[in-house]
């Protein structure tokens, strides 16, 4: 795994459809953190043209959490249209689409980029949703433990050729283990204390590091601190400790 100062392996979720406030935000922690992640909130407001405007606020790389799920035909072109016209780092698809998707979406992605002389998006395959557990996964006919149904999705999605999978920290050292250093492991659900929200499986900072996340994915801990920027800061000091 590629080796990056702790801080840098953070991106803040922006879950909003404030424009302004996206732009306000991204620009004054795009120079302590890794990068930016927008979501289907943000995106289905604003679409691409709102997905650049942070970007080029910011400078920040922009982690697009769209969740693609489709048809592989339908997938690649959606993944070809974001590719030029949002040009992420980081986009994300569901694992549980079938190698067929998951194959034509790492090709479109391929193709876009070469097309347009960019840098190809990294392709990541949502496993389980770090909002679900064993319950949720039975409640939808999916075979549990929660740990099992992710180690059978990272596996097809290795097998497809993306780039990594999101999954929760509790399942990244095993998957680290599995899957080697390069394999990105995307990690929502990181808490640097104990919070009452839709988040079920969470770690600190700290632990999502030390197993083996290679990005962390934080928001509320950051966009609702009175001074987001210094709640950077104690976060970075905690990771500095992993």
């Amino acid at each position: 795994m590629t080796q990056i100062a702790p801080i840098r392996r953070v991106f803040c979720a922006l879950d909003t459809t404030d424009l302004a406030w996206a732009q306000r935000l991204g620009t004054d922690l795009a120079t302590i953190i890794g990068g930016i992640k927008l979501g289907l909130e943000f995106y289905s407001a604003h679409g691409p043209d709102g997905v650049r405007r942070v970007a080029e606020a910011s400078g920040a790389k922009i982690f697009l959490d769209v969740k693609l799920h489709d048809i592989p035909n339908t997938v690649a072109g959606a993944v070809r249209a974001i590719t030029q016209s949002c040009r992420p780092y980081l986009l994300t698809i569901h694992a549980s689409g079938g190698k067929a998707m998951l194959e034509a979406a790492r090709d479109a992605a391929a193709e876009a980029a070469a097309k347009a002389g960019i840098e190809r998006p990294r392709i990541v395959g949502v496993t389980v949703l770090t909002s679900m557990d064993d319950s949720d996964l039975a409640d939808v006919g999916q075979r549990g433990p929660t740990l099992d149904q992710v180690k059978r999705l990272a596996d097809l999605a290795q097998r497809a050729g993306l780039d990594g999978v999101v999954c929760s920290a509790e399942e990244s050292a095993a998957l680290r283990a599995a899957h080697g250093p390069d394999f990105l492991l995307v990690v929502p659900g990181i808490r640097p204390a104990a919070g009452g929200d839709d988040q079920k499986r969470v770690v600190t900072p700290a632990e999502g590091i030390r197993r083996g996340a290679s990005y962390l994915v934080i928001g509320r801990p950051i966009t609702q601190a009175q001074d987001p920027r210094r709640a950077v800061e104690d976060i970075a000091r905690q990771m500095e400790a992993a």
